[in-house]
């Protein structure tokens, strides 16, 4: 059931196009990501979507409701800022209450008004409610802060000041998460256990979430489905898995993952309805997708691609993608080694798991490179 649809969003800058003819369907307690690079586009789509931003023309609506003219705090998201903005002269226990403090500034009489902006001006006249102070400790105990409260911001680490703003996004209960970039301040470690808290809690509390990010990594571990853009437009929408391994166009491919990418020709039929392509003099491969005659985009994952020691004997006689090449370029990469290897000509980027020095591969040695035919994407 989708939850948030937005239908022909445009937005414009003293007539530049930011957005155009934005079209998404996202689902109820999804985990969704807006991948893409700077200026595509995806803060600006989260920014009319919190009601920061008035959109040119087009539609949204959450959970049913349109929600054009509807205030930022009205839409009830919750926004985590890629900055945390957490206020500094504020513990953590007084920045997640703050949202708390102040539906209740807004729905109380003059006197709890009075008791609340006394609070708010100094920490030795705070009245926390009990309700609110349960609510708190709930909220950081989940997040697992609650051994913090009293700390400043200036005295957390980046991870836990992000924590922070997540709580003080979900203590509100909001129909709606809205994330951006929230890790791309972190180092990479630190990257990693934040995404899997983030999701465990996204889960737990079954809130629908949308995050923007251009780290490609991030929205392949985290995301239920990613919508990819570009200059404004959404290129495609797909789950991880489709995203990397049938991509729409080229720029998908080259986005998400790394890739080989070759413009062939398509040549005759193989067997059992496979076709043979040419991506360059002397160089065929066959493909266990059909496209029609004349010439198609190529793409082979790096991965794919199998490399053994040219020592006489073929390693796979039987493959039909069965090439001689030599090394060009090998780089360890820790678990994985990458070797560039040249064909006949032609560049490809290979992906073996590292076991051993013994294993590797130098520059210059021969190799047979190997590849089955359902791996030779046709896009």
């Amino acid at each position: 059931m989708e939850f948030v649809s937005i239908q022909q969003l445009n937005k414009s800058y003293a007539g530049v196009n930011a957005l155009e003819d934005v079209n998404l369907e996202i689902r109820e307690g999804e985990l969704f990501a807006l991948l893409g690079p700077s200026g595509c586009g995806k803060t600006t789509t989260m920014r009319c979507i919190a009601g920061f931003e008035e959109p040119s023309s087009g539609m949204i609506r959450i959970g049913g409701k349109d929600i054009r003219g509807i205030p930022a705090h009205r839409r009830n998201c919750g926004m985590v800022f890629q900055s945390y903005a957490l206020f500094p002269h504020l513990t953590v226990f007084e920045n997640v209450a703050y949202p708390l403090n102040l539906r209740r500034f807004y729905r109380e009489g003059p006197l709890t008004k009075l008791g609340v902006l006394a609070g708010m001006i100094s920490r030795r006249l705070t009245r926390t409610s009990p309700k609110i102070r349960e609510k708190v400790e709930e909220t950081l105990e989940l997040v697992e802060l609650n051994h913090l409260k009293d700390r400043l911001p200036n005295q957390l680490s980046g991870g836990q000041q992000q924590r922070v703003a997540l709580a003080r996004a979900i203590i509100m209960e909001p129909s709606l998460l809205l994330m951006d970039e929230p890790l791309s301040n972190l180092d990479k470690k630190l990257r990693g256990s934040m995404r899997k808290l983030i999701c465990d809690i996204q889960r737990k509390l079954g809130i629908t979430t949308i995050f923007v990010t251009h780290d490609q990594e991030e929205a392949m571990s985290m995301a239920d489905r990613i919508a990819v853009m570009k200059e404004g437009r959404v290129v495609q929408t797909d789950t991880p898995s489709r995203l990397y391994s049938r991509p729409a166009t080229t720029y998908v491919a080259d986005f998400v993952g790394s890739s080989n990418l070759f413009q062939a020709q398509v040549k005759k039929e193989g067997t059992a309805g496979s076709r043979v392509l040419s991506i360059g003099p002397g160089l065929d491969l066959v493909s266990a997708f059909t496209p029609a005659e004349g010439t198609a985009e190529v793409l082979i994952r790096p991965e794919s691609l199998s490399v053994f020691p040219r020592e006489g004997q073929v390693p796979a006689p039987e493959s039909p993608n069965c090439l001689a090449a030599q090394v060009i370029r090998s780089t360890y990469l820790g678990p994985k080694v990458r070797y560039e290897v040249e064909a006949k000509g032609i560049l490809f980027q290979v992906d073996v798991v590292y076991t051993d020095e013994k294993t590797l591969l130098g520059e210059g040695d021969p190799v047979w490179v190997t590849l089955e035919p359902e791996q030779v994407v046709v896009l």
